[in-house]
């Protein structure tokens, strides 16, 4: 698929190796990713207030801090010039927000719902989803929540390094018809969370019967399944036949099947590069990773751990396909969290997604197989198995308060 690019890379940017400023074409449809905290919340802020008709937004973790209020009064007043405004979240990534925070959108004509509220069997599947959807053909989705900590906010009294409370993140923007198909799917789950909130035999077919289409947009839902979701077994079948992966994800802890197919693009002649968190709230996360990294070191695979701030970004590149959206790489995002990926096929958007991985290495520490065995004793080692079990288990917002030793 021909793909075309705007805005020529300015000097500055020339000498970064990388245009954080292009937009591509595809199929009709124009695309940007967008890393820059402040650049991601000034497109997210133009949807919004920008938007003529309708918004709908779909987030895991909304918060009621300077970040959350800001969104929150920017589709009050949405909804005030006359916008249909729906909100949903996640009730456990969301419960941080004081109570009656909501309630204002609502009075101003806004519709909002939280998804799973009440304790039931499906409490332990969550939302995982960032979605934002504006006049039903422009979008903004990726690996960020409603918070201060994935813009660079903080309050006054937080005595800490920006690196040391700020996420590494991306958001990709999607203008154009492609849109509507996520927009069909927003329904779908509205309709849900209206209808059968907490019905996990409901949720599960649709799930699975959701159709992610076949061309160079697949919009892949994963859920609750006992076999791989939409987007998992895309990945599987791009790495069976793929020769080069480039991989980023704050979580990593697949399952074996997917570990194998990684080790093969290397045994087979390809080049595998994962940068993974060095940095985290979740210590426990680190830990399950490195218990894989002696596994994909001894079959070729190149190990990073990203420094410069926490990570929190999902985004893969397998050839010329390029996968964001909310689903990290590990067994809850495989399994058990419902979950949307975009794959864009374009070699031209898969050339520059690979750009900005290549800056993302610069900030990021190489593992050796003399690093990791340095690392690898009896009781790290079993920190690790641990770690693996439980952050694949449990949702992200409880293992975060155990991480068993593991130094971030």
């Amino acid at each position: 698929m021909d793909s075309s690019v705007s805005r020529p890379p300015s000097d500055d940017q020339q000498s970064q190796g990388v245009d954080h400023n292009l937009w591509f074409d595809v199929a009709g449809n124009r695309l940007k990713l967008v890393l820059a905290p402040s650049d991601r919340l000034k497109i997210m802020m133009d949807l919004i207030e920008r938007s003529e008709h309708s918004l709908k937004l779909f987030y895991y973790m909304f918060e009621g801090d300077e970040i959350g209020q800001m969104v929150l009064d920017s589709l009050i007043a949405a909804c005030k010039r006359g916008v249909a405004v729906e909100l949903m979240v996640d009730s456990f990534g969301s419960n941080g927000a004081p109570n009656g925070f909501f309630e204002p959108l609502q009075q101003a004509g806004g519709s909002f719902a939280t998804f799973s509220p009440r304790f039931s069997t499906s409490y332990f599947v969550r939302n995982h989803q960032k979605i934002l959807i504006a006049d039903d053909c422009k979008a903004m989705v990726g690996g960020f929540n409603i918070a201060n900590q994935y813009f660079d906010r903080h309050s006054d009294d937080e005595d800490v390094e920006d690196n040391e409370t700020s996420w590494e993140d991306l958001g990709l923007v999607i203008h154009g018809p492609e849109v509507a198909k996520l927009n069909d799917y927003y329904q779908l789950l509205a309709r849900w969370v209206k209808n059968d909130n907490g019905n996990m035999r409901s949720l599960r077919k649709m799930v699975r019967l959701w159709d992610s289409g076949n061309g160079p947009f697949r919009w892949l839902l994963g859920g609750p399944s006992n076999r791989l979701s939409r987007w998992a077994w895309a990945i599987k079948k791009d790495l069976e036949r793929g020769k080069q992966l480039d991989l980023v994800s704050a979580y990593f802890s697949p399952g074996q099947g997917l570990l194998r197919r990684i080790a093969r693009l290397s045994k087979r002649g390809g080049r595998n590069r994962l940068i993974l968190a060095g940095k985290t709230d979740n210590a426990a996360t680190i830990g399950a990773s490195r218990l894989l990294y002696g596994y994909l070191l001894k079959r070729g695979a190149r190990i990073y751990e990203y420094q410069r701030k926490r990570l929190h970004t999902k985004f893969v590149v397998i050839d010329n396909a390029v996968y964001a959206g909310s689903a990290n790489f590990d067994i809850r995002s495989l399994f058990i969290n419902v979950e949307m990926m975009v794959r864009v096929e374009d070699q031209a958007f898969a050339d520059h997604a690979r750009l900005i991985i290549d800056e993302m290495c610069k900030d990021a520490l190489p593992i050796s197989k003399e690093l990791h065995k340095t690392r690898k004793g009896l009781l790290n080692r079993l920190r690790w198995a641990l770690s693996y079990f439980v952050v694949n288990t449990l949702d992200y917002t409880v293992t975060r308060r155990l991480n068993f030793g593991v130094k971030k």
